[in-house]
């Protein structure tokens, strides 16, 4: 991966749209625009002042690599067009290299569509706290990190810039967004869920938990947007070291969280340096996954 490490996009001749938590996104005609995946990483939806080099191309990767294989589950947002065809200079073009694609203008569903496959996070508290994970009833005796009897949609509304997301009914994402249009949703994530899951296990992944992002376009087609399967929208568990009761290690950006709750921060912006040996370890977990789900198949298992 040899293009630079970016933190902010500043593109020539091109509207900026959106700034992202980590994408930034540019108008490119009225049916188009330009999304770039940055080096930027938050956590506790605080931007963290250091970027995790090549983290913008490795999910930019790993979500192309799954668009490309989940077109017969839903369509998607990719044009297929080269984003370097939209850009002036060399060094735009240099920039934009393995970390930017071309989609489809769409309606943006306001629902975060959470599918949870283990007991986990803020699911693994709901449960110790009442028996249930998002308002759904579970089976007593569960442990953490456990695998549940099968995969669970838990949606959460999308919040503004700077706001928490926030958990929601099944019941909500009906008065959202319409009953037809919410079971779509839900059917269609469970669907995804377990064809990635299934993948990753064969690849020695396990994936505890993900969430997608839907738009329609003009016609009312459900088409998955933004970015799939990533380890910032998943949490991966190596399956070679999962056991449960405990909290697994990860390939994802918990290993930020970990080391970010060592330390005396009130989660609010500005949002505290990391050290080199964190950034580093980071960018090598983010670089393994993206080996391990699109490299052969491991004998290992889920």
């Amino acid at each position: 991966m040899s293009a630079p490490t970016v933190f902010r996009t500043q593109l020539s001749g091109l509207e900026r749209l959106h700034e992202g938590k980590v994408r930034d996104i540019y108008a490119v005609d009225a049916d188009s625009m330009l999304i770039v995946t940055t080096d930027r990483l938050s956590a506790f939806d605080v931007v963290l002042p250091d970027p995790i080099p090549g983290k913008g191309e490795v999910l930019n990767g790993i979500s192309n690599f799954w668009f490309a294989r989940t077109r017969q589950i839903v369509p998607n947002h990719l044009t297929g067009r080269d984003p370097g065809s939209v850009v002036r200079t060399e060094a735009d073009r240099a920039l934009l290299a393995g970390r930017a694609v071309i989609v489809r203008r769409l309606k943006a569903l306001p629902v975060e569509a959470v599918v949870r496959g283990y007991l986990i996070g803020s699911g693994w508290k709901d449960y110790q706290a009442g028996g249930t994970l998002c308002g759904i009833r579970l089976p007593q005796g569960l442990r953490q990190a456990e695998r549940l009897p099968e995969p669970i949609f838990t949606p959460a509304y999308k919040a503004q810039a700077g706001a928490h997301d926030e958990n929601i009914s099944f019941a909500h994402v009906t008065e959202l967004v319409g009953a037809e249009l919410a079971a779509r949703v839900r059917d269609t994530a469970l669907a995804l869920y377990r064809f990635a899951a299934a993948h990753a296990a064969r690849r020695g992944i396990i994936v505890a938990d993900t969430k997608f992002e839907f738009g329609v376009d003009e016609r009312g087609t459900l088409t998955l947007i933004d970015e799939v399967v990533t380890p910032d929208s998943s949490r991966f568990w190596p399956a070679d070291t999962y056991r449960v009761g405990t909290s697994p290690p990860s390939f994802d950006k918990q290993f930020v969280r970990d080391y970010l709750e060592t330390l005396d921060w009130n989660k609010k912006a500005p949002g505290p340096h990391l050290p080199p040996e964190v950034i580093e370890r980071t960018s090598a977990k983010y670089r393994e996954a993206l080996t391990r789900l699109t490299g052969p198949e491991t004998a290992q298992s889920g």
